[in-house]
Protein backbone atom coordinates (compact mmCIF):
# COMPACT_ATOMS: atom_id res chain seq x y z
CA UNK A 1 0.00 0.00 0.00
CA UNK A 2 1.39 3.62 -0.88
CA UNK A 3 1.91 6.51 1.41
CA UNK A 4 -1.37 7.96 -0.12
CA UNK A 5 -3.34 5.11 0.62
CA UNK A 6 -1.99 4.83 3.81
CA UNK A 7 -3.08 8.76 4.66
CA UNK A 8 -6.92 8.10 3.01
CA UNK A 9 -7.19 4.96 4.73
CA UNK A 10 -6.81 6.50 8.07
CA UNK A 11 -8.65 9.59 7.27
CA UNK A 12 -11.34 7.22 6.26
CA UNK A 13 -11.21 5.17 9.50
CA UNK A 14 -11.61 8.34 11.65
CA UNK A 15 -15.03 9.21 10.30
CA UNK A 16 -16.29 5.55 11.64
CA UNK A 17 -19.09 6.07 14.36
CA UNK A 18 -19.32 9.74 13.76
CA UNK A 19 -22.49 11.61 12.70
CA UNK A 20 -22.78 13.88 9.03
CA UNK A 21 -23.32 17.36 9.76
CA UNK A 22 -26.51 18.70 8.26
CA UNK A 23 -25.82 20.24 4.55
CA UNK A 24 -27.12 23.89 5.53
CA UNK A 25 -26.11 25.85 2.69
CA UNK A 26 -28.03 29.11 1.90
CA UNK A 27 -28.12 30.09 -1.51
CA UNK A 28 -29.87 32.99 -0.81
CA UNK A 29 -26.39 34.35 0.65
CA UNK A 30 -24.59 33.83 -2.58
CA UNK A 31 -27.44 35.13 -5.13
CA UNK A 32 -29.53 37.38 -2.77
CA UNK A 33 -26.73 40.45 -2.29
CA UNK A 34 -25.97 39.58 -6.15
CA UNK A 35 -28.93 40.12 -8.15
CA UNK A 36 -29.60 42.99 -10.71
CA UNK A 37 -32.16 43.97 -13.01
CA UNK A 38 -31.12 44.25 -16.66
CA UNK A 39 -30.23 47.91 -16.69
CA UNK A 40 -28.47 47.88 -13.82
CA UNK A 41 -25.66 44.80 -14.90
CA UNK A 42 -23.61 46.90 -17.49
CA UNK A 43 -23.47 49.69 -15.22
CA UNK A 44 -22.65 47.29 -12.38
CA UNK A 45 -19.37 45.16 -14.85
CA UNK A 46 -18.80 48.19 -16.04
CA UNK A 47 -17.81 49.86 -12.58
CA UNK A 48 -16.47 46.90 -11.65
CA UNK A 49 -13.91 46.14 -14.69
CA UNK A 50 -13.14 49.84 -15.11
CA UNK A 51 -11.73 50.24 -11.98
CA UNK A 52 -8.78 47.33 -12.70
CA UNK A 53 -8.08 49.48 -15.90
CA UNK A 54 -10.36 47.67 -18.37
CA UNK A 55 -11.79 49.79 -21.69
CA UNK A 56 -15.22 49.23 -21.97
CA UNK A 57 -17.25 50.34 -24.81
CA UNK A 58 -20.82 50.05 -25.81
CA UNK A 59 -22.00 49.24 -29.41
CA UNK A 60 -24.08 47.20 -31.42
CA UNK A 61 -24.00 43.64 -33.44
CA UNK A 62 -24.26 45.90 -36.33
CA UNK A 63 -21.71 48.03 -35.91
CA UNK A 64 -18.95 46.13 -34.09
CA UNK A 65 -16.65 45.81 -36.75
CA UNK A 66 -16.52 49.58 -37.44
CA UNK A 67 -15.88 50.43 -33.91
CA UNK A 68 -13.11 47.65 -33.65
CA UNK A 69 -11.43 49.06 -36.75
CA UNK A 70 -11.35 52.60 -35.46
CA UNK A 71 -9.82 51.32 -32.09
CA UNK A 72 -6.89 49.74 -34.03
CA UNK A 73 -6.43 52.81 -35.70
CA UNK A 74 -6.31 55.13 -32.56
CA UNK A 75 -4.06 53.05 -31.26
CA UNK A 76 -1.85 52.66 -34.30
CA UNK A 77 -2.11 49.09 -34.10
CA UNK A 78 -0.75 47.68 -37.21
CA UNK A 79 -2.44 44.07 -37.63
CA UNK A 80 -4.99 42.05 -36.00
CA UNK A 81 -5.06 38.16 -34.58
CA UNK A 82 -8.50 36.68 -35.81
CA UNK A 83 -10.04 33.03 -35.81
CA UNK A 84 -11.16 33.29 -39.17
CA UNK A 85 -14.04 30.39 -39.29
CA UNK A 86 -15.93 31.58 -36.08
CA UNK A 87 -18.98 34.23 -36.98
CA UNK A 88 -17.17 36.93 -35.28
CA UNK A 89 -14.11 36.13 -37.60
CA UNK A 90 -15.59 36.27 -40.61
CA UNK A 91 -17.42 39.22 -39.89
CA UNK A 92 -14.70 40.71 -39.31
CA UNK A 93 -13.12 39.96 -42.50
CA UNK A 94 -16.10 40.88 -44.53
CA UNK A 95 -15.75 44.22 -42.92
CA UNK A 96 -12.04 44.60 -43.72
CA UNK A 97 -12.98 43.18 -47.74
CA UNK A 98 -14.77 46.50 -47.87
CA UNK A 99 -12.87 49.05 -46.32
CA UNK A 100 -9.12 48.68 -47.43
CA UNK A 101 -6.40 50.30 -45.64
CA UNK A 102 -7.18 48.97 -42.49
CA UNK A 103 -4.83 46.76 -40.18
CA UNK A 104 -3.74 43.69 -41.25
CA UNK A 105 -5.30 40.71 -40.14
CA UNK A 106 -3.68 37.56 -39.21
CA UNK A 107 -5.03 34.64 -38.95
CA UNK A 108 -5.08 31.61 -36.55
CA UNK A 109 -4.95 28.84 -38.55
CA UNK A 110 -1.97 26.59 -37.55
CA UNK A 111 -0.02 24.86 -35.15
CA UNK A 112 1.22 27.60 -32.84
CA UNK A 113 4.46 25.52 -33.36
CA UNK A 114 4.72 26.39 -36.81
CA UNK A 115 5.02 30.00 -35.80
CA UNK A 116 5.42 30.58 -32.46
CA UNK A 117 8.63 33.63 -32.85
CA UNK A 118 5.86 35.75 -34.66
CA UNK A 119 2.61 35.05 -32.34
CA UNK A 120 4.97 35.91 -29.47
CA UNK A 121 7.01 38.77 -30.56
CA UNK A 122 5.23 40.41 -33.77
CA UNK A 123 1.41 39.85 -33.03
CA UNK A 124 0.47 43.43 -31.27
CA UNK A 125 -3.85 42.32 -30.88
CA UNK A 126 -6.24 39.69 -30.89
CA UNK A 127 -9.57 39.64 -31.01
CA UNK A 128 -11.78 36.83 -29.57
CA UNK A 129 -15.40 36.31 -28.08
CA UNK A 130 -16.83 35.68 -24.78
CA UNK A 131 -19.19 33.21 -23.21
CA UNK A 132 -20.52 35.76 -21.08
CA UNK A 133 -19.66 38.32 -18.04
CA UNK A 134 -20.44 37.99 -14.33
CA UNK A 135 -21.80 41.58 -12.93
CA UNK A 136 -20.96 40.66 -9.58
CA UNK A 137 -17.38 40.19 -9.76
CA UNK A 138 -16.96 42.09 -13.31
CA UNK A 139 -15.64 39.64 -14.89
CA UNK A 140 -15.79 38.17 -18.17
CA UNK A 141 -15.92 34.15 -19.04
CA UNK A 142 -13.32 33.16 -21.89
CA UNK A 143 -14.50 29.79 -23.30
CA UNK A 144 -11.08 28.75 -25.11
CA UNK A 145 -11.96 26.46 -28.43
CA UNK A 146 -9.82 24.72 -31.23
CA UNK A 147 -10.79 27.50 -33.31
CA UNK A 148 -9.77 30.31 -30.85
CA UNK A 149 -7.28 28.96 -28.86
CA UNK A 150 -6.16 30.01 -24.90
CA UNK A 151 -2.93 31.65 -26.45
CA UNK A 152 -5.39 34.62 -28.38
CA UNK A 153 -6.41 36.22 -25.20
CA UNK A 154 -3.25 35.33 -23.60
CA UNK A 155 -0.41 36.40 -25.48
CA UNK A 156 -0.77 39.60 -27.84
CA UNK A 157 -0.60 42.98 -25.54
CA UNK A 158 -4.13 44.04 -26.45
CA UNK A 159 -6.64 41.75 -26.01
CA UNK A 160 -10.14 42.80 -27.96
CA UNK A 161 -13.29 40.82 -26.09
CA UNK A 162 -16.96 40.80 -27.63
CA UNK A 163 -19.87 40.58 -25.06
CA UNK A 164 -23.16 40.50 -26.01
CA UNK A 165 -25.59 42.63 -22.88
CA UNK A 166 -27.31 39.43 -22.93
CA UNK A 167 -25.11 37.20 -21.29
CA UNK A 168 -24.28 39.10 -18.66
CA UNK A 169 -24.98 37.22 -15.56
CA UNK A 170 -25.06 38.40 -12.20
CA UNK A 171 -23.00 35.95 -9.89
CA UNK A 172 -20.71 33.24 -10.27
CA UNK A 173 -23.38 31.18 -8.97
CA UNK A 174 -25.61 31.31 -11.57
CA UNK A 175 -23.32 30.82 -13.95
CA UNK A 176 -22.28 27.23 -12.01
CA UNK A 177 -26.01 26.66 -12.62
CA UNK A 178 -26.88 27.26 -16.04
CA UNK A 179 -23.74 25.21 -17.56
CA UNK A 180 -23.77 22.41 -14.91
CA UNK A 181 -20.71 22.84 -13.90
CA UNK A 182 -21.78 20.31 -11.08
CA UNK A 183 -22.09 17.93 -13.21
CA UNK A 184 -18.38 18.29 -14.19
CA UNK A 185 -16.13 21.21 -15.11
CA UNK A 186 -15.34 22.55 -17.66
CA UNK A 187 -11.36 22.01 -19.18
CA UNK A 188 -10.20 25.26 -19.49
CA UNK A 189 -12.68 28.29 -18.08
CA UNK A 190 -11.14 31.63 -17.46
CA UNK A 191 -12.77 34.24 -15.25
CA UNK A 192 -10.67 37.45 -16.37
CA UNK A 193 -11.21 40.98 -15.01
CA UNK A 194 -8.66 43.07 -16.43
CA UNK A 195 -5.37 43.57 -18.33
CA UNK A 196 -2.87 41.12 -16.33
CA UNK A 197 -0.88 42.52 -13.26
CA UNK A 198 1.60 41.89 -10.73
CA UNK A 199 3.42 43.36 -7.86
CA UNK A 200 5.75 40.72 -7.08
CA UNK A 201 8.41 42.66 -7.98
CA UNK A 202 9.25 45.08 -5.19
CA UNK A 203 5.42 45.21 -4.71
CA UNK A 204 5.37 48.45 -7.82
CA UNK A 205 2.25 47.08 -9.79
CA UNK A 206 3.23 46.73 -13.25
CA UNK A 207 0.60 45.96 -16.35
CA UNK A 208 1.24 43.19 -18.82
CA UNK A 209 3.97 41.26 -17.28
CA UNK A 210 2.43 37.37 -17.65
CA UNK A 211 -0.64 38.38 -20.52
CA UNK A 212 -2.06 41.38 -22.08
CA UNK A 213 -0.83 45.30 -21.27
CA UNK A 214 -4.66 46.35 -22.18
CA UNK A 215 -7.85 44.68 -22.32
CA UNK A 216 -10.64 46.37 -24.45
CA UNK A 217 -14.65 44.71 -23.99
CA UNK A 218 -16.73 45.43 -26.85
CA UNK A 219 -20.21 45.22 -25.36
CA UNK A 220 -22.98 44.28 -28.29
CA UNK A 221 -25.88 45.97 -26.46
CA UNK A 222 -29.11 44.28 -27.33
CA UNK A 223 -31.29 45.98 -30.21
Amino acid sequence: MSAKQNILAKLRNSLTGTTPVADNFDVELLTEPYTYTPEQRIPQLRKLMEAVHTEIHLTSGEGWPELLAQLLQDRQLPSLLIAPTTPHGQRITQHWAKNPGLPALKAYDRPVEEWKAELFNDTPASLTTTLGAIAATGSLIIWPTREEPRLMSLVPPVHFALLKASEIRDNFYQVQQEFEWAQGMPTNALLVSGPSKTADIEQVLAYGAHGPKDLVVLILEDE
